[in-house]
């Protein structure tokens, strides 16, 4: 009798597809209306952000996520699309 190899990483199983947790690092704009020195502009850096969610699917130019879903109706929440370009990181997350 064969076993089935249980998978180290968190994923989730909702109809009959799997989706795996990752975190992402990412880089978003950062804006301001206000004045500022020289000194000020050359420190003003984009956001480096993190976020922990499930990959829906991938691309060579986007990655779909979700954080939030319901497995009886096979709904997605808490939804974002992140251009490639933005990523610094992807991590599967391990148990």
């Amino acid at each position: 009798m064969r076993r089935n190899k249980k998978s180290k990483f968190k994923h989730v199983v909702i109809g009959s597809k799997k989706y795996y947790f990752y975190r992402l690092e990412w880089i978003d704009i950062t804006g301001d209306a206000g004045h500022a020195s020289i000194e000020e502009f050359d420190k003003f850096e984009c956001s480096k952000m993190i976020t922990h969610a499930y990959i829906y699917k991938r691309n060579k130019k986007f990655v779909w996520t979700f954080a939030s879903y319901e497995d009886k109706d096979v709904s997605f929440s808490d939804r974002n699309i992140f251009p490639v370009g933005c990523i610094v990181k992807l991590e599967k997350i391990t148990l």
